[in-house]
């Protein structure tokens, strides 16, 4: 449910979610990492399949989101390599579409870029426990701002929707359980093994 269908929204919804996209996509790109491409298109890779693997969810089913650990690892890259996912998505699977593309965005990045303001410091001078707290709050967040953001869209577009608005925070609170294990336990393991790929790993070793 996090790829809203088109035919969904009300104008005004997708007008101001396509405007937010934009802006955020040209600040993403003024500001973008080139040494992170790499990284920032394997994550992508990542979360495009992911949507391929669903996770049933009483009667509708959910799949990884990863824009906290992609908010976490990427930055203001996550934005790009995020829309470019979606887009793929759209094109190959059907998720979302192309009018509502704006809005699926926002819901998706924003959350991610949340996270990285938030949390991303954090990384510089974190243990290895830490590092999985800090990952499994990102991985949370990261799912239910995103729960929330979908059902305000929902909820925007009219108040038929507010029935399915409430089923979608409902039924992403374990989706957010699950996704705060994935995130942390990722990050722990960079951690013990590359290091390097955390933000802040310059810094400490300066």
């Amino acid at each position: 449910m996090a790829h809203i269908p088109d035919g969904v929204l009300s104008a005004p919804v997708l007008v101001t979610g396509a405007l937010l996209s934009a802006g955020l996509l040209a600040v993403a790109l003024r500001r973008l990492d080139y040494a992170a491409l790499p990284q920032a298109a394997v994550l992508a890779a990542a979360f495009f399949v992911s949507s391929l693997i669903s996770i049933p969810l009483g009667l509708s089913s959910a799949h990884l989101l990863l824009n906290g650990l992609m908010g976490l690892l990427l930055g203001w890259t996550a934005v790009p390599a995020l829309f470019v996912a979606l887009v793929l998505q759209a094109a190959f699977f059907g998720y979302g579409g192309v009018v509502v593309l704006g809005v699926n965005t926002l819901n998706i990045a924003l959350p991610a870029l949340l996270c990285a303001a938030a949390l991303r410091p954090l990384l510089g001078r974190a243990g290895p426990k830490a590092v999985f707290g800090i990952g499994a709050a990102a991985g949370a967040a990261g799912v239910l701002l995103t729960a929330a953001l979908v059902a305000l869209s929902l909820g925007l577009s009219g108040e038929s929707f507010w029935p399915a608005a409430k089923a979608v925070l409902v039924i992403y609170v374990p989706l957010a359980l699950v996704e705060a294990l994935v995130t942390g336990t990722v990050l722990s393991f960079l951690k013990r093994v590359a290091p390097e790929m955390l933000p802040g790993a310059e810094a400490r070793h300066a």
